[in-house]
């Protein structure tokens, strides 16, 4: 951690006469890297001084950084820069030609329905405001398939996908400074969307099986949202089964106040079956996306919740939003009850497993731990995750540092399945586990 002010050239990355100027000030500086993660800014009074202003002006651009997610407030330690500032400039490195891409989490477009066939079909129509925001046929779809899985379908509202759903539930009821726990390691964009809302992550460990509920129990008093992955968990793959989501339904029990939010992303493609842990708490929201299993370009969600979580995401979109498309809404209607769909989406679900199975078995050959009972993803283990990385690289295959994923956690890196196959296994391990430099390749296909 650097302390900002034991450097004098890193003072003029901070200048201003009121909040504002203060507060784009050290945006800039963050932006362009002059403060770095963890980087300690100055104390209120001794930035005060040096920019010749009021404590509570520097104060004033502090509090409007935290809000933003920018920085972050540690008590005795000060305050830091985020670990994660949520900026535009942060970018994912492009992948070389010829190299196989496993980094980017798409689903494999083989299994995906074919849009002109279902939009041809598609009886559209000009709607007007004032109509039902919502397609019923979508609806009854959904509220069958939240009954079939024990949850109450009572109150239903669509978002413009799983991350719109989750940022809607959680602007609903907390305010700046509230500490969200997420799962670690966990989906990177939870973790900026948390952070952009000026709410503060904290981290809770997770194995095969989601959530570990001791982990949960020593975080739970001081959390006022948590954020559950029920399967198909990113980047693990981990998947609750009923003993673990009893386990958790038992701990949140004792705090009935905390917000919960399951993350249902993946669904029925996952390969796992569906378990959740509401029951217990007064506010809560389970948003299930259809971007995994019928295409990432249909911003789709369908969110069951108390009413009050309902009734709050619902007036609020109303005044920004309005609503999800009607188009989108039918599209995907008469896609889930097509089916020739259901039987891809079980396709789906039946490949990925076999292309994980067969990529766990063959790190497990090497002597590498590796995770991913249901979903898109494995998690290998690694001690080094810019050495695993280069070795995959030089033998022509990318996949996702772990960094962007951890928040306490151990290394490892994310290998997705959707552009891989079954028999490329053994050679992608081999090539993790390669302690020689082999000749630089490229790959096709």
């Amino acid at each position: 951690m650097r302390t900002i002010g034991s450097d004098p050239s890193a003072l003029v990355a901070i200048r201003g006469s009121r909040a504002g100027e203060i507060s784009s000030s050290v945006e800039d500086a963050i932006r362009t890297g002059k403060l770095r993660p963890l980087d300690a800014l100055p104390p209120v009074r001794r930035l005060a001084q040096d920019l010749s202003l009021s404590p509570t002006t520097v104060q004033a651009a502090y509090r409007d950084l935290q809000r933003r997610g920018l920085v972050t407030a540690s008590g005795r330690r000060g305050t830091q820069v985020s670990p994660r500032p949520p900026l535009a400039s942060r970018s994912v490195a492009d992948v070389p030609a010829g190299v196989r891409d496993l980094s980017t989490g798409n689903p494999d477009p083989a299994f995906l329905p074919a849009l002109p066939d279902f939009l041809q079909r598609l009886r559209c129509r000009q709607w007007l405001y004032g109509e039902s925001p919502y397609v019923a046929d979508l609806l009854d779809l959904a509220a069958a398939s939240f009954r079939a899985d024990s949850i109450e379908p009572n109150f239903l509202a669509v978002a413009g996908g799983g991350l719109d759903g989750i940022e809607r539930t959680l602007v609903a009821h907390l305010h700046p400074g509230a500490r969200v726990g997420v799962e670690d390691p966990g989906f990177h964009s939870l973790f900026d969307l948390i952070l952009a809302l000026g709410l503060v992550p904290e981290p809770i460990a997770v194995d095969d099986f989601g959530l570990r509920p001791e982990e949960l129990e020593a975080s739970l008093r001081q959390l006022s949202a948590i954020v559950v992955t029920p399967r198909a968990q990113n980047p693990t793959g981990a998947a609750l089964d009923a003993r673990r989501a009893a386990e958790l339904r038992e701990v949140l029990a004792e705090r009935p106040q905390v917000l919960l939010i399951e993350d249902d992303h993946f669904g029925a493609a996952s390969g796992a079956e569906s378990h959740t842990v509401t029951g217990s708490q007064e506010h809560w929201a389970v948003v299930r996306s259809t971007s995994k299993a019928l295409g990432p370009d249909l911003r789709v969600a369908v969110v069951a919740g108390d009413a009050v979580t309902i009734s709050r995401l619902v007036g609020r979109q109303r005044l920004g939003a309005g609503w999800v498309s009607r188009l989108l809404q039918g599209l995907v209607a008469e896609m889930s009850r097509d089916p020739g769909v259901q039987r891809l989406v079980e396709a789906a679900a039946k490949e990925y497993g076999q292309r994980r199975e067969a990529l766990i078995s063959a790190l497990a050959e090497q002597r590498i731990s590796a995770h991913g009972r249901s979903g898109l993803n494995v998690w290998a283990e690694v001690p080094d995750e810019n050495e695993a990385l280069a070795r995959l690289l030089r033998a022509g295959w990318a996949a996702s540092a772990g960094e962007r994923f951890r928040l306490r956690s151990g290394p490892g890196i994310r290998i997705s399945m959707g552009a891989m196959q079954a028999g490329e296994a053994q050679e992608i391990a081999a090539a993790l586990a390669s302690q020689a430099v082999p000749a630089p390749r490229t790959r096709s296909g």
